[in-house]
């Protein structure tokens, strides 16, 4: 591997911190792939990598929707890093694996059609995995049907989402789209309503919504929020009224009362 002084980043280098959530080297990942493609998120290729088993790889990705990312060269950083021989292949892995869209979309109609309470709660571009892995906890521990995850800008589903999820991970369905408003838009279509948590003061505050419907739930980013675009596809805009003078809450905790809050009304509407 080429030495890299001073620290400074070579032109198309990709660097990736070391993480529990990666498969590395040709046949790990081959083999891997014939066996839980579903469990996979990202494929990562130096470009100038040759030979039958790189195709092999590209062709299994692409069959699988999986998204790839060709870079001139990995440089592998943090603890752990220097044992790791990548070969010019590495693959992001969740720690459960992910249902398709269209098969979502299955279940949620066969759930519609019984008339059954279904929420879904949609993660828009999050990148801490503790966050991630807190809200998919209080997703399920609220009775939510599903997590919707974004394939960019998102935190990988790996190792430490899942131990922030206490294993809540494994008990729940969790899918990945490419195109966040267009699914959502596919939701609508079958019945959903949209709702998008945001701290604007023209927001409607979550304890005067009906959230008893089925609904997308939508929490943005721990920055910037839900994107503009995602945003046009929200039926609602809503917020968390607070006291005091903080005006936004960690997007796990604010997922977490969105949640409790949607299936307390699911249970008083369930009631009547």
């Amino acid at each position: 591997m080429k030495k890299y002084h001073g620290g400074n980043k070579s032109p198309g280098e990709k660097r990736i911190r070391f993480s529990d959530d990666m498969l590395w080297g040709i046949h790990p990942v081959v083999e891997g792939l014939a066996q839980e493609a579903d469990r996979f998120t990202e494929i990562i290729i130096q470009r100038d990598k040759r030979g039958s088993k790189i195709d092999e790889i590209i062709e299994m990705a692409k069959g699988a929707g999986i998204k790839l990312m060709f870079v001139e060269s990995i440089f592998l950083t943090g603890e752990g890093s220097a044992q790791v021989r990548h070969q010019g292949v590495i693959a992001r892995i969740t720690e459960t694996p992910l249902v398709d869209f269209d098969d979502l979309k299955e279940k949620m109609l066969a759930r519609l059609a019984e008339k059954k309470p279904t929420r879904l709660m949609v993660l828009d571009s999050l990148q801490d995995p503790h966050n991630v892995g807190a809200i998919i906890r209080s997703a399920l521990a609220s009775g939510a049907t599903a997590i919707i995850v974004t394939r960019e800008r998102s935190a990988p589903l790996g190792g430490t989402a899942a131990k922030s999820s206490a294993g809540a991970m494994s008990h729940i369905d969790i899918c990945q789209v490419t195109n966040l408003s267009r699914a959502l838009q596919e939701l609508k279509e079958i019945g959903f309503w949209v709702y998008g948590a945001v701290k604007d003061a023209d927001a409607k505050p979550i304890y005067e919504v009906d959230l008893s419907v089925p609904a997308c739930l939508v929490v943005g980013s721990e920055g910037k929020g839900i994107r503009p675009l995602v945003q046009k596809e929200c039926d609602f805009l809503i917020t968390i009224p607070m006291q005091g003078d903080l005006d936004s809450l960690n997007s796990s905790v604010a997922a977490g009362v969105i949640l409790f809050e949607t299936q307390r009304q699911s249970l008083l509407a369930e009631a009547e």
